[in-house]
């Protein structure tokens, strides 16, 4: 059997990176190239309904090994793609063995050291194996973490058909960071009841909560002529872009700001001319009021802004991302229940968190696909110190095991 760590270090050094301008789908065609590879593996695993379909999303079905026949249909759920703040090509990945607590320099970029004190979690990690890139890139655990604990899972449970248990889906997406990651799935191919995210963080974590998240455009038209001539007429896009980031607030509303069940206003992306200019920003609440209170909010400065500048005009644009999976959650306890069981079973003291963001499951649960997220190990996501425990990835395919059990004991 190929351990969960072998599986990891193979998948990190395929660039997934997804690509939020594209208009493609998948936003990247390297995306496949992993996921081809999981589905071969798959069916060199016996897996015989694995494939690739035209959008680039796996589906494989693991048959049932228990006698009952209405245990619920369970789909374990994972992204392929790494985030677009960081690449993700020519990932190096180092294993620091049976780590002394010591900080950890990344050899490629020195500046680039994972110390405790910066980062709570590897309090608990001596003695364990971490994982790290090499210093110039992400690590990609941020979800090949994920694949790798189901794709390990599923080869034991391949392997152990004595382990009792109803029918398992997986199924592997792309496009999860720019926030695309569900847009194409096939739910009524994919035939699950209930599904499970491994894209967590601190091992024994379960997250039932999660941001709702909008998307907003802004688009400024000034009015543009030769700066030699300009007095009295030009209102440079630039300058009137530039005014309202510099009125968003500095203490308050912002990620560096903000913690806990705190939701933030946050430019990702500007771009223009002396003409046209448009910033990218995303919205962030555990409500859908606070998303609207700060949506107003914006619209507000940016009207406050325009007083300034009366020949040019904006507008503002709200997408919608994904909504606080806990609203569906709610209605269907069991899911929770039972994974926080199997983290028990596991040997771990579980722990229900909301998440500062969102995952695949969030869209999948307000889809009909009710979807938490279950720990992956993955740490400092979408930064060159991106880190894992491998110890942690253990634990998180003795979870997957143990969740399949509870459900099919708890089928009358």
């Amino acid at each position: 059997m190929s351990t969960v760590l072998e599986r990891f270090l193979k998948y990190v050094t395929i660039d997934t990176q997804s690509d939020p301008h594209s208009t493609s789908f998948p936003s990247t065609e390297k995306q496949r190239n992993l996921s081809q590879l999981l589905v071969a593996e798959l069916q060199e695993l016996g897996v015989e309904d694995a494939h690739l379909d035209e959008h680039g999303y796996v589906y494989a079905t693991l048959p049932a090994t228990s006698s009952k026949t209405n245990v619920p249909v369970i789909c374990l759920c994972s992204h392929v793609d790494t985030s677009p703040d960081v690449t993700g090509a020519g990932v190096e990945p180092i294993v620091h063995r049976n780590w002394d607590g010591s900080d950890i320099i990344l050899p490629q970029d020195k500046n680039q050291v994972l110390r405790r004190s910066e980062h709570p979690d590897l309090e608990n990690q001596i003695g364990n194996d971490i994982v790290t890139a090499s210093g110039t890139t992400l690590l990609g655990a941020d979800n090949k973490a994920g694949i790798a604990e189901i794709m390990a899972a599923a080869e034991y449970l391949i392997q152990h058909p004595e382990v009792k248990h109803g029918v398992i889906k997986i199924l592997f997406t792309p496009d999860e960071e720019v926030g695309r990651g569900t847009e194409k799935v096939d739910l009524e191919k994919l035939g699950a009841d209930y599904g499970y995210t491994l894209d967590g963080e601190t091992v024994g974590t379960l997250e039932d909560e999660t941001f709702s998240a909008d998307g907003v455009l802004i688009t400024i038209e000034g009015v543009s002529t030769h700066p030699g001539f300009a007095k009295g007429k030009l209102e440079n896009a630039l300058k009137i872009a530039a005014d309202l980031l510099a009125a968003l607030p500095k203490d308050e509303l912002s990620p560096e700001t903000t913690e806990g069940m705190e939701g933030f206003i946050h430019p990702v992306h500007l771009e223009g001319i002396q003409e046209k200019a448009t910033i990218d920003f995303i919205i962030r609440d555990f409500s859908e009021e606070g998303l609207q209170e700060k949506e107003a909010y914006l619209q507000t400065l940016l009207d406050q802004v325009l007083l300034q500048y009366p020949n040019s005009k904006a507008r503002l644009e709200v997408k919608e991302q994904y909504r606080n999976m806990k609203v569906v959650l709610d209605q269907h306890p069991a899911v929770v229940e039972y994974a926080l069981e199997a983290i028990r079973r596991a040997g771990l003291q579980p722990e229900r968190r909301s998440i500062r963001g969102g995952t695949d499951g969030s869209r999948l649960s307000f889809m009909g696909l009710p979807c938490p997220n279950i720990f992956a190990g993955e740490h400092a996501f979408h930064s060159r110190l991106e880190w894992v425990s491998v110890q942690d990835m253990e634990k998180a395919v003795d979870v997957i095991v143990h969740l399949v059990q509870v459900w099919e004991e708890n089928t009358r």
